[in-house]
């Protein structure tokens, strides 16, 4: 997929070609490619000895009427050969299978960096079915490209010559007609392949909407349900599953008129050298001196199907290649190359793209860092901050400085919708400012619990241990404890081991923020981000929490979004938005 990328400083024409994209994501299987497309192009080769020995054999058993043990060796040879044949077409098959899942591998570890690359608010604004339908049938069809036709086309390029001139050499009237009507299959391959092409996008489109609209409504089957839209869900669901059958259609056509029609050349091309040596036998064609031998014969009709079948095989799969660069297309446009670090297209200082927050937090800061200045050793300074929302017109709000340092808590607090959220998204590094910057010390961890946390089918401990994989049992326990989980997590029936839905299914939304506030403790962050954390908590539990919360952000960064009075308390400092006043909590 790298390669599909412009350098920033390259222009448009020196993007690589779509062929050149698609053969360098082949990297990672060429060995073994070229081991399968070895053994299959000697197979071919072998074509020429198994017609000799079968000719041959026809020869001495019909019109030389030699005993049946003269026979035997070109018997034996026969045999030989087809056993041999036999095993290179499995060595073939073999080593474009792996190379294919090789491919396949580094194909779908590529895609993940890429959506991971992109950062969370892009991920967002995707559907997810569809991005699924990319790992899956996408990268699919690119590895059929490799598995078929790549081995296909090295056949081509390698066999049907020297069957040519294997040709020549016993009839030079068979290698005539092989060669004329040889133009006419990669004419007609072409032809249907740009048809192909255009076809299999279209399918490939609509096998992405259907498996990202059937995907969300699984996810909201419950809600679905609950309104009474089952049927309707159903239609559209209808709707989709024709739309893909009908585009699947179209490929298909093409392909089998594609194919109707190659095989209808080679058909005649082959009829073509039976008819002639018929002809020349009978005495009824007089175009060489004298008529070719039985053996002769018998090899050029061996010889004449065998010589069209690579090509034959290399049309079929040439819709494979068709769909691959479809396939490939898709991909560049839902989820395109992340431009490298020092080709990042930088507004007002910072560099235009979201970072990872749970990726390593100095190569998460040093964007801001480089472009903005160093804060000093565990300190953030915002400096004539603005930020604005994708989408929004104008910014939540402008010109906002304040400076942090460890032991610091900050209290955002304003209306709904004033910016409080976006601001902890751009301290993590979600958002880039729209003006003035953000500049922190780059070894600082951070740690993140947002108002709508994600959290994975499975237990609740594999949810924590995302923030730290191979956190102990303890570990898991005391941040757990802290962020007051082990609350409702005592009473189920299998404690942190108890397996919850997608989404957190069989979670109350405040259930849902402690696991995600847990999970940010359990990383040991040295700046610390929440965004609502006491909501939907009854008081005890809430005055626990802050109570939790204020032991652990000694020696921290604590910066919470709030509506609650006891979080302000806690915090000490209250940050108000839009006015962006700091004031003493009261």
């Amino acid at each position: 997929m790298t390669a599909g990328v412009a350098t920033q400083h390259g222009s448009e024409n020196a993007r690589p070609t779509p062929s050149r994209r698609l053969a360098a994501l082949g990297a990672p299987g060429n060995a073994s490619l070229r081991a399968a497309s070895a053994a299959q192009v000697l197979a071919g080769w072998l074509l020429v000895a198994q017609a000799a020995a079968i000719a041959i054999a026809v020869q001495r058993v019909f019109v030389e009427r030699a005993p049946p043990g003269q026979s035997l060796p070109a018997f034996a040879w026969l045999a030989a050969i087809a056993l041999l044949r036999a095993a290179l077409a499995w060595l073939a098959c073999d080593r474009a299978d792996a190379a294919v899942a090789r491919i396949r591998q580094r194909l779908r570890t590529e895609l993940f960096r890429r959506l991971l690359g992109h950062g969370p608010r892009w991920l967002r604004r995707q559907r997810s079915g569809g991005l699924a339908e990319l790992a899956g049938a996408h990268v699919d069809a690119i590895g059929r490209h490799f598995g078929n036709y790549v081995p296909a086309r090295a056949e081509v390029a390698a066999v049907p010559p020297l069957l040519l001139v294997a040709a020549f050499f016993v009839d030079r009237v068979v290698g005539t007609i092989l060669l004329l009507t040889l133009p006419l299959i990669p004419v007609f391959m072409m032809l249907a392949g740009w048809g192909a092409e255009a076809a299999s996008r279209r399918q490939l489109q609509a096998l992405a909407r259907m498996g990202g609209h059937f995907a969300d409504r699984l996810r909201g089957l419950g809600l679905i349900r609950l309104y009474g839209r089952g049927a309707a869900e159903l239609d559209g669901v209808r709707e989709a599953a024709e739309d893909l059958r009908v585009r699947t259609m179209k490929v298909l056509r093409i392909a089998l008129l594609s194919s109707a029609v190659l095989e209808f050349f080679a058909s005649i091309s082959v009829a073509m050298v039976a008819v002639y040596l018929g002809l020349t036998h009978l005495g009824m064609l007089h175009l060489r001196a004298a008529p070719p031998s039985l053996a002769a014969g018998v090899f050029c009709l061996l010889l004449a199907p065998e010589f069209y079948a690579p090509l034959r095989r290399l049309a079929a799969h040439y819709h494979d290649r068709a769909a691959a660069l479809a396939a490939l297309d898709e991909i560049e446009r839902i989820a395109p190359e992340i431009p490298p670090a020092g080709a990042m297209p930088v507004a007002n200082g910072v560099p235009a793209t979201g970072l990872e927050t749970s990726a390593d937090p100095a190569e998460a800061n040093a964007g801001l860092a480089s472009a903005t200045g160093v804060a000093a050793a565990g300190c953030v300074v915002v400096a004539d901050l603005a930020l604005r929302p994708e989408d929004a017109a104008q910014p939540v709000f402008e010109r906002l400085c304040f400076q942090l340092a460890r032991d610091d808590r900050l209290a955002v607090v304003g209306r709904s919708g004033c910016g409080k959220s976006t601001l902890l998204e751009a301290l993590a590094g979600w958002l880039p400012p729209a003006a003035g910057g953000i500049r922190r010390d780059p070894s600082l961890r951070i740690g993140y619990a947002p108002q709508r946390p994600h959290l994975f089918h499975g237990s609740i401990a594999d949810n924590l241990r995302i923030a730290a994989p191979h956190a102990g049992d303890a570990q898991l326990h005391a941040a757990a404890e802290a962020a007051q989980v082990l609350r409702f997590a005592a009473k189920l029936p299998q404690g942190l081991d108890t397996r919850i839905g997608e989404r957190g299914f069989g979670l109350s939304g405040g259930e849902a923020r402690r696991i995600a506030l847990a999970r940010a403790l359990l990383r040991e962050p040295d700046l610390l981000l929440l965004d609502e954390p006491t909501a939907f908590l009854d008081p005890d539990t809430e005055a626990a929490l802050l109570a939790a919360l204020d032991a652990f952000a000694r020696g921290r960064i604590l910066v919470l979004a709030t509506h609650s009075a006891a979080a302000m308390r806690m915090a000490g400092r209250v940050l108000r938005l839009p006015e962006g006043r700091i004031e003493a909590a009261r």
